[in-house]
């Protein structure tokens, strides 16, 4: 048993890509854009000026007409060595101008950050992502900028919470609630392997501060609780261990990205099963993979009764070659990689193009040792589709979308209830309910 993350490439794998965390800082964020369109502005005449007087004052202004507007204004083109507020000054001091004004931009409200390695994000923005500029400024309106106020516990591996003797702390990471190593029994879950701080930062990467990449709820705190030694392996008592305490101490989500071998059923887990419970029992949602083995059925902890299970999809929107299917999937979120063979259906037949490489999901972890970071171009899997749905839950949690204190089965059907719909019309074994949709999970 252990995390789903069975499929990372061999470095600079098939499409050769490796971002490491010095390359990323310096590509510099884009210039901002001006605030208003050069070169030209909007004039306004008063009724009783004929086109004789607006030709002789726009002359007088170094400015030359460009054509009329609705509504009775005109469009002037400003001569080469005029600025723009000075030709605006110009008309505004004679009293036959209404009114002249510069031709200011305006931007959509979506939130887009200024991390420099968030335009490798496609899981995030692209066609087939699940539109986090919009619910970032949904969120934000909502009083939660970030998911602000929730916590979401991180099962797995351990994170990069810390610099501390010979581990440093994520650069990229920020706020952490206290967690715990049940590998070793100690209160320190330093991430031995890359997996934890991989999935976390999908989660919670600080956001919008120029560095790295980008979280979903980059302002919520991250609890980091080890389960997952440095191989990846765990076993059913210290997962059930981290589960108790996460929900003991104030976790809003926990995500499993983990699964037990598919020969696993319930009555081999009946700890798991009972730590499952007593998570829904305590109002904490919890997600998990649908597992990497490309078949039909899931593993535990997916197939537990209300665990949210998490399939797989790539930049294309098809199902990922990787990803299992089954009744039990319940949504789908990006985990990167190839296509899968299409399915019969139309969506499938038009997205589905299996051989060509697809692109990994990208956060900040491990490039080599446990002190230099970077932005490894060999991360898919489940493990990275299901933080997603746990970042969205804290995003939902935190923004009382649902009222103040809403049950894990209210947040699941409300994120099955605006995903996107995907392969088959309705309910499908490989899509679930759908891929999800973070803007529309807050609207």
């Amino acid at each position: 048993m252990g995390p789903t993350r069975t499929h990372r490439r061999t470095r600079l794998g098939r499409y050769g890509l490796l971002v490491s965390l010095a390359a990323v800082l310096l590509l510099a964020p884009p210039a901002p854009a001006a605030r208003y369109v050069p070169g030209e502005l909007i004039v306004h005449y008063r009724e009783t000026i004929d086109e004789a007087e607006q030709a002789a004052i726009e002359s007088g202004a170094g400015t030359r007409p460009a054509g009329a507007l609705p509504g009775g204004s005109k469009r002037l083109l400003i001569d080469d060595g005029l600025s723009v507020a000075t030709a605006v000054e110009e008309l505004r001091r004679d009293p036959r101008v209404e009114y002249a004004v510069a031709n200011f931009r305006a931007r959509a409200s979506a939130f887009r950050p200024n991390d420099p390695g968030f335009r490798l994000q496609w899981n995030f923005w692209g066609p087939f992502g699940i539109d986090m500029p919009d619910a970032w400024s949904i969120a934000s309106r909502r009083g939660a900028p970030g998911g602000r106020g929730a916590i979401v516990a991180v099962l797995d591996t351990g994170i990069a919470y810390r610099t501390y003797r010979g581990f440093k702390r994520a650069p990229d990471l920020r706020t952490f609630a206290r967690g715990y190593d049940f590998v070793d029994n100690d209160r320190y879950p330093f991430d031995l392997n890359g997996h934890g701080t991989h999935v976390a930062g999908t989660i919670g990467e600080s956001t919008n501060n120029g560095i790295g990449v980008a979280g979903i709820a980059y302002q919520a705190r991250i609890m980091p609780v080890r389960t997952l030694d440095v191989h990846g392996g765990g076993d059913t008592l210290t997962i059930s261990r981290g589960i108790r305490y996460a929900v003991r101490h104030h976790a809003d989500v926990i995500n499993l990205s983990l699964e037990f071998a598919p020969y696993v059923q319930a009555s081999d887990v009946p700890d798991l099963l009972a730590a499952l419970r007593y998570a829904h029992r305590h109002g904490v949602v919890v997600t998990a993979v649908a597992g990497n083995e490309a078949s039909l059925g899931l593993p535990y902890p997916a197939r537990a009764p209300g665990v949210i299970a998490v399939a797989a999809t790539t930049e294309s929107g098809c199902a990922a070659d990787y990803s299992n299917a089954g009744p039990e999937v319940d949504v789908a979120a990006p985990g990167g990689g190839d296509d899968a063979p299409p399915a019969d259906s139309q969506w499938d037949l038009a997205h589905c193009h299996p051989g060509v490489p697809g692109r990994p999901i990208f956060q900040q972890t491990f490039d080599a040792g446990f002190n230099v970071f970077g932005l490894p171009s060999d991360y898919y899997g489940t493990s990275m589709a299901a933080p997603h749905v746990a970042g969205l839950a804290a995003l939902v949690i935190a923004s009382r979308r649902l009222g103040r204190h809403p049950s894990p089965d209210a947040v699941e059907r409300h994120i099955e209830r605006t995903a996107r719909d995907a392969g088959s019309a309705g309910y499908d074994v490989r899509y679930g309910h759908g891929l999800i949709d973070a803007a529309a999970a807050l609207r």
